[in-house]
């Protein structure tokens, strides 16, 4: 059976792309991180980082990428069964869902400091990709959706736009048959639409050479040179640079982040959704 904490450790060094940050972020020394991946790696039988040169920066290989993405279920249903035991009776549960492809240190100091303000509020957050978000709420299965989405494409309580870019690490350089080597997020993944979508229409052939869930692992592979990807201008990092017309890449659609509520056109939220509606909305910018 495989160990939470292990998987915890996981997770951590690769939302991070660093085993420093990753070890900072669990509370353990360097060392001691490495050396908790390298037993998780023993004991599944696979390569789960790829480390750099020095050690420290890691990005996941494909057997990684799909570990972290069950290890995120395990750990949530864990904190979940750890929540309800420790429930006041009649707290309210309040379901939230994420997308993946959201800055997650941002998203967790905002439900952090929800969770603070109101304690007699339980929140249970899931995270995925925007297509597996509207499904859920479809069968009830989350009361509010932050959702990655094309613009003004329903109804919402609030939505912000995204202003989108082609983003390339410092020391790119392109395929030598022109082939745009690309990394993306997974099929559904409006920013995977855009640049592929993009790319076709201009008759450009392309490669994926990463892909990946983890809005981290995907600035991280831009920042190391392993392509060419598109990412909400927010999301830019100090080692990234952005490609224009001039270099044959037309500028992509913006989208929209939109918070979704599950109920029916018109229906008030209950009194505890309806303050987590209220400070997403602050946290985020103004209300639509």
């Amino acid at each position: 059976m495989l160990d939470l904490e292990l998987l915890k450790t996981l997770v951590c060094v690769v939302e991070e792309g660093s085993f420093t940050r990753g070890a900072e972020r669990v509370h353990r020394t360097q060392s001691t991180v490495s050396q908790q991946i390298a037993k998780l790696e023993e004991r599944v039988g696979h390569p789960l980082l790829q480390r750099d040169r020095s050690g420290k920066q890691a990005l996941p290989t494909e057997q990684g990428e799909l570990l972290v993405h069950y290890a995120r279920r395990l750990l949530a249903m864990a904190q979940e069964a750890e929540d309800a035991l420790a429930a006041t009776p009649g707290q309210v549960a309040l379901r939230l869902g994420v997308p993946e492809d959201f800055d997650a240190r941002r998203m967790s100091g905002m439900l952090a400091g929800f969770s603070a303000a109101h304690p007699a509020l339980r929140l249970e957050t899931v995270s995925g990709m925007s297509s597996d978000l509207q499904r859920r709420l479809v069968h009830g299965e989350i009361d509010l959706a932050l959702m990655k989405r094309e613009p003004g494409s329903g109804e919402c309580i609030a939505a912000w736009p995204e202003r989108l870019v082609w983003a390339v690490g410092q020391g790119f350089a392109p395929d030598a048959d022109g082939a745009v080597p690309l990394v993306l997020f997974p099929a559904g993944c409006i920013y995977r639409l855009r640049a592929v979508r993009l790319l076709e229409k201009a008759g450009r052939p392309w490669r994926q050479a990463f892909g990946s869930q983890s809005l981290t692992s995907v600035q991280a592979a831009v920042a190391a040179g392993l392509g060419v990807s598109v990412l909400p201008r927010s999301a830019l990092l100090a080692e990234h640079r952005t490609l224009g017309r001039a270099a044959g890449f037309e500028p992509p659609p913006p989208t929209e982040l939109a918070l979704v509520g599950a109920g029916p056109r018109g229906m008030p939220l209950g009194r505890g959704l309806k303050q987590l509606a209220d400070y997403l909305v602050g946290q985020l910018g103004t209300r639509r």
